[in-house]
């Protein structure tokens, strides 16, 4: 890895968010805060089968209703909006349901009153008459299947190697992207051993605590939106699109979120938010419930079947890999997940021989989107359980296992990428480090018994994307940053600022960063995949350079030698002769890029950086019940150079938190018509303070990403990816229980475990 780094003035020291003291005194605004005069409220009726024929809507009662303003259904939405599907990968979902009904919860119609309340009442008076179909949920089952959701494919346009699907019918297979690499076949026939499991992972929720909401004020041939959105800039051209109106008519402005995750990217309320408003001539505000969240967007159920060729020293030889994903009812981004993650199959590993199959299918379930870690935790839970697996019948140390297989800088991807700046091993071997891997280990006797596991995983950072932004500097010398990148809580603004002040020489303190507006932030095409470090920060950074380059012109104009940070007010009354004009500098970047063959998959630029993360878990587990303690838990990351240290160890932290709820207590569970049977936090249980170990250790390595802002890349989710195999991995450690199906709960230990006995008594 490059080891020459410039040094930095600013950057590298941990700095506690700007927004801090206003967050904790409750002093900021939320989009949920938003109110307008003459605001009406919506409440959405949702269809109560997973597939069926829309026979009809009986909305009288609900009409009647005082204080209702209007009751809606699909065929009003088609009034105003003729062509009303959208999605960012496929244009498959009505605003409202439009002759059909896809799964449990899909919106059928909206009620819109004059408070929320008044709405809430009158929704449960409105009758949807559903002549019920057969139904499809599992995705094994609805790759072969002849109860089609959809009848035929309808690709957005938006990504150019979805296009040539596009009027495909009779399939619930909306993609399928491979990796070919060597001879596969020869490798397996020519192995030593050669193992072959299966991995499933389940449905489960973001659960953002401030519920996803739109406000809509339509008016004058122009819509203006205030939505707690990931994408303001997508959303100002999705809905451009959907009206046929040009996009400086379309105003989006967001504020911080209570989190996303995923959740808020794309388009979700704001189509629906826009037609209500221009029916209702009035602004209109749709805000879910907890529970409606479940029915909206989710993360992926996945099968992951693996297998691979090792030969007598331990050496991965051939891989085969073929991921099904569970993408619901709607496509959402689920087909870029399934290529931009499904590549990475194969694992941190340096394997010769590769043949992946990574398929995105429609079900009649709610649809699954992108979720922290993009598909990256469902891959690593299965790879890296193999890799355990491997390592305990080859008698392997799981860490020594590892390393004999890891790729490092210089060698090559699956996908023919050479790695660089990826520090696998390092991160590997700190993570062990920090254990005391290499130190005896007592796993206890009698009733309670210990174990540890360990697991590593990579990503790679969405590409190719795009970012713009401009820095201002007033004639006080103050300067704000103008950029669609949103603060969710992962202190983007905050690192924002370190960058101008890096740049500038000025107090990170001063910057102000404008919150999103699309009359006056330029574009960004989202705030996800944690490229934003890399992507909005390269841009910031140019903008804040140009800035730079302006103001020395400027400072050479009226003769001063030499730039005075902390007075840059001077230059523009010497200029001037008073307090005037603003200097505004630009940056837009994007990395190079070369999309996969078509038929192999290769490429030799698949992505500008990765990702890495690993983590180590010790369990206690009770040989009785099957309840276990997680009594520590390693997460060490590469992010390059920690940018905001401070915030870097938030990072991990809280990643690894919210991957350990998904693996040890979170699960959408339905029934066999699809009803969901635990929508709401009363029983969709996320982790509390007594379920996560008392001591999360959390570390950064010492490395350098020679391509990014400063030497710095994304760490948001690196420390999802270890977790639920470096668990697993523990339990098996401790009782001799192999778990392939999450989450990962104290009954499914307890019945391998008395299976176990029964095997061998």
């Amino acid at each position: 890895m490059t080891t020459e780094r410039p040094p930095l003035n600013r950057l590298g020291k941990g700095l506690r968010r700007l927004e801090a003291v206003d967050k904790v005194t409750g002093r900021v605004d939320y989009t949920h805060h938003v109110t307008l005069p003459g605001m009406l409220h919506a409440k959405i009726v949702r269809s109560h089968v997973a597939h069926g024929r829309l026979l009809g809507i009986d909305t009288a009662q609900a009409k009647a209703v005082p204080g209702v303003h209007g009751v809606f259904t699909g065929a009003d939405i088609l009034k105003v909006i003729p062509e009303p599907y959208y999605g960012p990968a496929f244009h498959d979902q009505p605003i409202l349901a439009i002759d059909k009904v896809r799964y449990v919860g899909e919106p059928v119609a909206v009620v819109v009153a004059e408070s929320p309340h008044v709405a809430e009442d009158a929704a449960g008076l409105v009758q949807a008459e559903i002549e019920e179909l057969p139904a499809v949920f599992d995705e094994i089952e609805a790759m072969h299947s002849d109860i089609y959701v959809h009848d035929s494919l309808r690709p957005a346009g938006t990504f150019a190697d979805l296009k040539h699907l596009n009027g495909i019918r009779d399939t619930n297979v909306a993609l399928t992207f491979g990796v070919k690499k060597g001879d596969v076949d020869a490798a397996f026939k020519s192995a030593h051993r050669v193992f072959k499991n299966t991995f499933k992972t389940q449905q489960v929720m973001h659960v953002p605590l401030e519920p996803m909401v739109s406000v809509a004020d339509v008016r004058n041939s122009h819509a203006h939106i205030y939505t707690a959105s990931q994408t303001p800039s997508f959303a100002r051209t999705e809905i451009a699109r959907l009206l046929g109106w040009r996009e400086n008519q379309i105003t989006v402005k967001t504020a911080f979120l209570g989190g996303g995750f995923g959740c808020k990217l794309y388009v979700k309320l704001e189509p629906l938010a826009v037609a209500l408003s221009m029916l209702c001539q009035r602004p209109v505000r749709v805000a879910l419930t907890m529970a409606e969240q479940f029915y909206t967007i989710t993360r992926h159920p996945t099968t992951f079947t693996i297998e691979s060729a090792v030969d007598e020293n331990g050496r991965i030889l051939a891989r085969r890999c073929e991921v099904i994903w569970n993408g619901g009812a709607y496509a959402d981004i689920g087909p870029r997940v399934t290529q931009k993650s499904g590549f990475t199959a194969p694992g941190p590993y340096d394997i010769e021989h590769v043949d992946v199959t990574s398929v995105a299918v429609y079900t009649n379930r709610p649809p699954a989107g992108a979720f922290r870690g993009f598909g990256i935790p469902q891959l690593v839970w299965a790879y890296e359980s193999q890799a355990d697996i491997i390592a305990r019948d080859l008698g392997l140390d799981p860490v020594e296992f590892r390393l004999r297989n890891v790729l490092a800088d210089g060698k090559r991807h699956a996908t023919g990428t050479v790695m660089k700046d990826a520090a696998i091993p390092l991160v590997l071997n700190r993570v062990a480090e920090r254990f005391g891997w290499s130190k005896p280990f007592e796993h206890g006797s009698g009733r309670y018994r210990r174990g540890r596991g360990i697991g590593v995983g990579i990503k790679a950072c969405v590409s190719p994307t795009t970012s713009v932004a401009a820095v201002s500097v007033a004639a006080d010398g103050s300067c704000s940053v103008q950029c669609n990148t949103v603060d969710m809580g992962q202190g983007s603004d905050t690192l924002m600022a370190m960058i101008v002040s890096e740049v500038l020489g000025v107090p990170a303190e001063s910057v102000s960063v404008v919150n999103p507006d699309t009359d006056a932030s330029p574009y960004d095409m989202a705030t996800l995949g944690s490229r934003s470090t890399f992507h909005m920060g390269h841009a910031v950074r140019l903008a804040a350079e140009d800035a730079l380059a302006k103001l020395r012109a400027m400072a050479k104009e009226v003769g001063v030698e030499e730039i005075d940070p902390e007075n840059l007010g001077m230059l523009f009354v010497r200029k001037f002769g008073m307090q005037a004009g603003t200097v505004i500098g630009t940056g837009v970047y994007k990395p190079t890029y070369q999309s996969p063959d078509k038929a192999t998959g290769q490429s030799e630029d698949i992505t500008p950086n990765w990702m890495i993360g690993g983590t180590a878990i010790e369990v206690e587990v009770d040989t009785e019940t099957g309840m276990y303690t997680i009594l520590r838990m390693e997460n060490v990351v590469d992010c390059g150079t920690a940018l905001n240290p401070l915030i870097v160890q938030t990072q991990i932290s809280g990643a690894a938190i919210m991957q350990l709820g998904t693996v040890t207590l979170e699960e959408m569970e339905f029934d066999e018509q699809g009803q969901l049977r635990n929508a709401g936090l009363s029983e969709y249980k996320i982790p509390g303070i007594q379920d996560i170990p008392r001591y999360i250790g959390r570390e950064t390595v010492d490395a350098y990403q020679s391509n990014g802002p400063f030497g710095g890349k994304g760490v948001g989710e690196s420390a999802t990816f270890g977790v639920a195999s470096a668990l697993a991995a523990a339990i098996e450690d401790a009782v001799g229980v192999r778990i392939t199906q999450l989450p990962i709960r104290p009954e499914k230990i307890w019945e391998g475990m008395r299976t176990r006995q029964e095997q061998h008594a």
